[in-house]
């Protein structure tokens, strides 16, 4: 649910490379940040980015097997309505709208089960934060606290968004309906 919309206009090859490109960017950037070392940086980049790359194109055609076989445009369309909470402008496009947006419930559902990691992974962060605080180097303590941010971030804003992200989506299956 978290992979932006846009993603869905690429191929699986241009999706697995922006997932894994954004992850690896991502993550090496704190690998450099807190050790100082460039190696780390880069292997940290190169293994993230390419379990990334793999994972989440896998993912996406999982859960939405229906579009690959649908133009990049009409896929495009399509979650660009789902996500907005619109009707779709091409009516052919109606059941795609409905396979989306089922495919949006059941990565939610998924996530729903993982959600006491990202808590377990959060109280773990803060424990990190203080001992590099305590006895770690300046880049250590920034890139520990920054994680500290972003899993707080994680567990408040989230959950919000994915809930307007299904609201919207279930407005759409509305619109769907009535039309049909």
């Amino acid at each position: 649910m978290l992979v932006p919309g846009r993603l869905w206009q690429w191929g699986t090859g241009s999706r697995a490379v922006g997932a894994g490109l954004a992850v690896g960017v991502f993550f090496g950037a704190f690998a450099l940040v807190e050790s100082g070392a460039w190696a780390a940086a880069v292997v940290v980049f190169v293994v993230l980015g390419l379990l990334y790359g793999i994972r989440v194109p896998r993912r996406m055609n999982r859960l939405w097997p229906e579009a690959k076989d649908m133009s990049r445009a009409d896929r495009a369309a399509v979650v660009r309505a789902t996500r907005r909470g619109e009707p779709v402008a091409d009516p052919g496009l109606a059941p795609a709208v409905l396979a989306y947006a089922a495919a949006l419930r059941r990565a939610a559902e998924e996530d729903r089960l993982r959600r006491w990691i990202v808590l377990v992974v959060t109280l773990l962060a803060i424990a990190l934060a203080v001992y590099d605080t305590l006895t770690g180097t300046t880049g250590e303590m920034i890139s520990s606290w920054l994680v500290v941010v972003l899993c707080v971030a994680d567990l408040l804003w989230w959950p919000r968004r994915r809930a307007v992200l299904l609201a919207r989506s279930d407005r759409a299956v509305a619109s769907v309906r009535r039309l049909g």
